[in-house]
């Protein structure tokens, strides 16, 4: 599914599916997006500022250099995305699944990351390598400073 570059800014997208589609560029400001199928996706750039993502499946899709601040990915499954250079400030990712998810250089400045997944003993961690976590919440309710 082709939707590259679409606007689709404050519209209600809860439950769809866009399995494996190229949303690169694509403009979801305040857009709900909660339980919606995002596996696989292309959403590299996309702006995605205040998003609701609860719940979503973002496995595998790729969100490099992505905005995803302010957005609410709780309950997100984001096992093995690759969000590396994405803008992640703000955001909640309580009890979201991050296992082996790419998050080099993206910024969690924060970010509430309680309770979520950041290993697990089936699959490899996620790289936090040049990650900024200043002011993020840490999956044991520790602030990182």
């Amino acid at each position: 599914m082709m939707l590259r570059g679409i606007d689709l800014a404050e519209a209600e997208l809860s439950h769809a599916s866009f399995h494996h589609a190229d949303l690169r560029r694509a403009r979801l400001v305040g857009a709900a997006l909660s339980r919606t199928n995002l596996a696989h996706a292309d959403l590299t750039r996309a702006n995605l500022t205040g998003a609701d993502l609860c719940q979503a499946d973002l496995r595998r899709a790729v969100l490099v250099r992505s905005l995803l601040y302010l957005a609410d990915l709780s309950g997100a499954d984001l096992r093995e995305a690759v969000l590396s250079g994405a803008d992640i400030s703000g955001a909640r990712l309580i009890q979201a699944n991050l296992c082996g998810a790419d998050l080099r250089r993206a910024s969690l400045y924060g970010s509430d990351l309680s309770g979520a997944d950041l290993t697990d003993a089936h699959c490899r961690g996620a790289d936090l390598r040049n990650t900024n976590l200043r002011w993020a919440t840490m999956p044991d309710g520790t602030p990182h400073d």
